[in-house]
Protein backbone atom coordinates (compact mmCIF):
# COMPACT_ATOMS: atom_id res chain seq x y z
CA UNK A 1 0.00 0.00 0.00
CA UNK A 2 1.76 3.10 -0.95
CA UNK A 3 2.09 5.74 1.63
CA UNK A 4 0.19 9.69 0.96
CA UNK A 5 3.13 11.03 0.74
CA UNK A 6 2.03 14.47 -0.19
CA UNK A 7 0.50 14.44 3.41
CA UNK A 8 3.34 13.45 5.27
CA UNK A 9 6.26 16.19 5.65
CA UNK A 10 9.57 15.26 3.35
CA UNK A 11 12.50 13.16 4.93
CA UNK A 12 15.58 15.36 4.88
CA UNK A 13 17.55 13.53 7.75
CA UNK A 14 17.75 11.66 10.65
CA UNK A 15 15.73 8.46 10.81
CA UNK A 16 12.53 7.90 8.87
CA UNK A 17 10.25 5.15 10.42
CA UNK A 18 7.39 3.45 8.42
CA UNK A 19 4.95 1.11 10.55
CA UNK A 20 1.91 -0.61 9.32
CA UNK A 21 -0.97 -3.14 10.10
CA UNK A 22 -4.17 -3.51 8.20
CA UNK A 23 -7.07 -6.26 8.26
CA UNK A 24 -8.87 -7.01 4.81
CA UNK A 25 -12.31 -7.70 4.55
CA UNK A 26 -14.85 -9.69 1.84
CA UNK A 27 -16.60 -6.65 0.72
CA UNK A 28 -16.01 -3.20 0.62
CA UNK A 29 -19.27 -2.05 2.55
CA UNK A 30 -18.25 -4.53 5.68
CA UNK A 31 -14.10 -3.13 5.22
CA UNK A 32 -16.23 0.98 5.67
CA UNK A 33 -18.04 0.13 8.99
CA UNK A 34 -14.37 -0.96 9.71
CA UNK A 35 -13.03 2.22 8.71
CA UNK A 36 -15.46 4.07 10.47
CA UNK A 37 -14.70 2.11 14.33
CA UNK A 38 -11.00 2.30 13.78
CA UNK A 39 -11.16 5.99 12.74
CA UNK A 40 -13.21 6.40 16.12
CA UNK A 41 -9.62 4.57 18.08
CA UNK A 42 -7.78 6.92 16.98
CA UNK A 43 -9.63 10.71 17.51
CA UNK A 44 -9.30 8.86 21.00
CA UNK A 45 -5.73 9.36 21.98
CA UNK A 46 -6.31 9.13 25.91
CA UNK A 47 -7.52 5.55 24.99
CA UNK A 48 -4.04 4.62 22.64
CA UNK A 49 -2.39 2.35 25.62
CA UNK A 50 -5.60 0.40 25.71
CA UNK A 51 -5.06 -0.65 21.99
CA UNK A 52 -1.67 -1.15 22.71
CA UNK A 53 -1.40 -2.59 25.67
CA UNK A 54 0.58 -3.85 29.02
CA UNK A 55 3.81 -2.07 29.21
CA UNK A 56 3.57 0.57 26.30
CA UNK A 57 3.38 4.23 26.92
CA UNK A 58 0.08 6.24 28.17
CA UNK A 59 -0.74 9.37 26.51
CA UNK A 60 -3.08 12.20 27.58
CA UNK A 61 -5.04 14.82 25.30
CA UNK A 62 -4.68 18.26 26.35
CA UNK A 63 -5.60 21.62 25.22
CA UNK A 64 -3.35 24.69 24.00
CA UNK A 65 -3.02 25.31 27.65
CA UNK A 66 -2.62 21.98 28.85
CA UNK A 67 -5.55 20.99 30.54
CA UNK A 68 -6.39 17.15 30.13
CA UNK A 69 -9.64 16.62 27.74
CA UNK A 70 -11.55 13.73 26.07
CA UNK A 71 -12.41 14.87 22.71
CA UNK A 72 -11.08 14.63 18.90
CA UNK A 73 -7.43 16.65 18.51
CA UNK A 74 -7.43 19.55 17.02
CA UNK A 75 -4.33 21.91 15.66
CA UNK A 76 -2.71 23.28 18.28
CA UNK A 77 -3.44 20.56 21.19
CA UNK A 78 -0.98 18.40 22.89
CA UNK A 79 -0.12 15.12 23.46
CA UNK A 80 1.30 14.66 27.29
CA UNK A 81 3.37 11.47 27.03
CA UNK A 82 4.22 9.16 30.08
CA UNK A 83 6.88 6.55 28.29
CA UNK A 84 8.29 4.22 30.92
CA UNK A 85 11.30 5.36 32.86
CA UNK A 86 12.61 8.56 33.47
CA UNK A 87 11.03 11.72 31.19
CA UNK A 88 12.18 14.91 30.89
CA UNK A 89 12.62 17.57 33.60
CA UNK A 90 11.27 20.57 31.22
CA UNK A 91 8.26 18.37 30.70
CA UNK A 92 7.96 17.37 34.27
CA UNK A 93 8.41 13.71 33.07
CA UNK A 94 6.27 13.69 30.33
CA UNK A 95 7.40 13.98 26.45
CA UNK A 96 4.90 16.49 24.79
CA UNK A 97 4.11 17.47 21.06
CA UNK A 98 1.59 20.03 19.50
CA UNK A 99 -0.99 18.71 17.58
CA UNK A 100 -0.39 20.34 13.92
CA UNK A 101 -2.97 18.45 11.89
CA UNK A 102 -5.58 16.78 11.91
CA UNK A 103 -7.67 15.61 8.44
CA UNK A 104 -10.80 13.79 8.77
CA UNK A 105 -12.00 12.33 5.46
CA UNK A 106 -14.25 9.91 3.89
CA UNK A 107 -11.53 7.05 3.80
CA UNK A 108 -8.22 8.67 5.53
CA UNK A 109 -8.23 10.14 8.71
CA UNK A 110 -4.86 11.82 10.17
CA UNK A 111 -3.07 13.30 12.41
CA UNK A 112 0.17 15.15 12.27
CA UNK A 113 2.72 15.88 15.63
CA UNK A 114 6.04 17.43 16.75
CA UNK A 115 7.89 17.82 19.32
CA UNK A 116 7.04 20.81 21.70
CA UNK A 117 7.72 22.48 24.88
CA UNK A 118 5.76 22.16 27.48
CA UNK A 119 2.95 24.18 27.87
CA UNK A 120 2.63 23.79 31.92
CA UNK A 121 5.55 25.42 32.67
CA UNK A 122 7.46 28.23 32.03
CA UNK A 123 10.77 26.14 30.27
CA UNK A 124 11.43 27.15 26.21
CA UNK A 125 13.14 24.28 25.12
CA UNK A 126 11.25 21.25 23.63
CA UNK A 127 10.34 18.78 26.12
CA UNK A 128 11.10 15.53 24.33
CA UNK A 129 13.78 12.86 23.09
CA UNK A 130 13.26 13.50 19.46
CA UNK A 131 13.78 17.50 18.17
CA UNK A 132 11.45 19.88 16.79
CA UNK A 133 12.42 18.88 13.27
CA UNK A 134 10.97 15.29 13.73
CA UNK A 135 7.10 14.35 12.86
CA UNK A 136 4.90 11.59 13.92
CA UNK A 137 1.68 11.18 11.88
CA UNK A 138 -0.73 8.68 12.42
CA UNK A 139 -3.05 7.58 10.11
CA UNK A 140 -6.17 5.27 9.21
CA UNK A 141 -7.32 4.66 5.93
CA UNK A 142 -9.38 2.28 3.71
CA UNK A 143 -8.25 1.15 0.19
CA UNK A 144 -11.13 -0.71 -1.03
CA UNK A 145 -11.85 -3.87 1.25
CA UNK A 146 -8.39 -2.94 3.53
CA UNK A 147 -7.95 -1.03 6.30
CA UNK A 148 -5.13 -0.12 7.72
CA UNK A 149 -3.39 2.14 10.71
CA UNK A 150 0.02 3.62 9.90
CA UNK A 151 2.79 5.52 11.72
CA UNK A 152 5.29 7.35 10.17
CA UNK A 153 8.16 9.07 11.35
CA UNK A 154 9.83 11.59 9.75
CA UNK A 155 13.28 13.30 10.42
CA UNK A 156 13.40 12.13 14.10
CA UNK A 157 16.64 13.28 15.59
CA UNK A 158 17.84 13.41 19.25
CA UNK A 159 16.68 16.76 21.12
CA UNK A 160 20.16 18.03 21.94
CA UNK A 161 18.90 21.31 22.64
CA UNK A 162 17.84 20.49 26.14
CA UNK A 163 18.35 23.36 28.51
CA UNK A 164 19.28 20.76 31.38
CA UNK A 165 21.94 18.76 31.30
CA UNK A 166 20.64 15.75 32.27
CA UNK A 167 17.87 16.21 29.83
CA UNK A 168 20.46 16.24 27.00
CA UNK A 169 21.61 12.52 28.27
CA UNK A 170 18.68 11.03 28.61
CA UNK A 171 17.86 12.30 25.21
CA UNK A 172 20.56 11.33 23.85
CA UNK A 173 20.35 7.83 25.37
CA UNK A 174 16.54 7.34 24.54
CA UNK A 175 16.50 8.96 21.23
CA UNK A 176 19.52 6.68 20.15
CA UNK A 177 19.07 3.25 22.34
CA UNK A 178 16.78 1.53 24.22
CA UNK A 179 13.89 4.00 23.34
CA UNK A 180 14.45 3.79 19.07
CA UNK A 181 13.73 0.01 20.06
CA UNK A 182 10.86 1.01 22.47
CA UNK A 183 9.26 3.40 19.56
CA UNK A 184 9.16 0.99 17.03
CA UNK A 185 7.37 -1.91 19.67
CA UNK A 186 5.11 1.07 20.37
CA UNK A 187 3.91 2.00 17.71
CA UNK A 188 3.54 -1.59 15.89
CA UNK A 189 1.67 -2.77 19.29
CA UNK A 190 -0.71 0.71 18.44
CA UNK A 191 -1.39 -0.01 14.97
CA UNK A 192 -1.97 -3.87 15.90
CA UNK A 193 -4.33 -2.66 18.50
CA UNK A 194 -5.65 -0.24 16.30
CA UNK A 195 -7.34 -2.55 13.50
CA UNK A 196 -7.82 -5.25 15.77
CA UNK A 197 -10.90 -6.89 15.22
Amino acid sequence: MAFPDDRIPEHHSGVQTDTVSSQEFDTEAAAQQFYTQVQERLLQVWRWQEWAGAGSASFALTDSAGAVVEREPQPGDYFKIDIPGPGPQTGDGYDWVRVEAVEKEDDCTIIRVRPASSPLNEHADVAHFFSDEATSNFIVRRVGNTVSAEVHGRNEKPNFSAEKIVDKARNTAVATGAVTAFSKLQWKSLVNGLVER
